[in-house]
């Protein structure tokens, strides 16, 4: 099998077939409303999902088991410049952490 290669560009399209209209090539009109569907779909969710609803809801209702004014203490304290991180302390928690997941 063989082709020609001629290098020109290939032929314009020709200006009557060009679409000019508001009219799409199925016929539908472009300006018209696209209707709805109605939702047939429905969700129903785990016990594991509801929990996790309801749990969002809690925390979202307010501070539960948060000592609100040690956060502001610590929050005045990063911005005054005044909070110092114990890197020892760090280090010894992350380690006995690991010694806990491990077991």
């Amino acid at each position: 099998m063989t082709n020609k290669i001629d290098g020109g560009l290939p032929a314009a399209r020709p200006p009557e077939a060009a679409v000019t209209s508001t009219t799409a090539r199925a016929g539908n009109e472009r300006s018209a409303a696209i209707g709805a569907t109605n939702a047939t779909d429905s969700v129903r969710l785990t016990g594991e999902a509801e929990g996790l609803q309801a749990l969002e809801r809690q925390l979202g209702n307010g501070p539960a088991g948060i000592d609100v004014a040690r956060v502001n203490a610590v929050r005045a304290a990063i911005a005054d410049g005044s909070y110092k991180v114990d890197a020892q302390a760090i280090a010894t928690r992350m380690i006995d952490l690991d010694q806990q997941l491990s077991k």
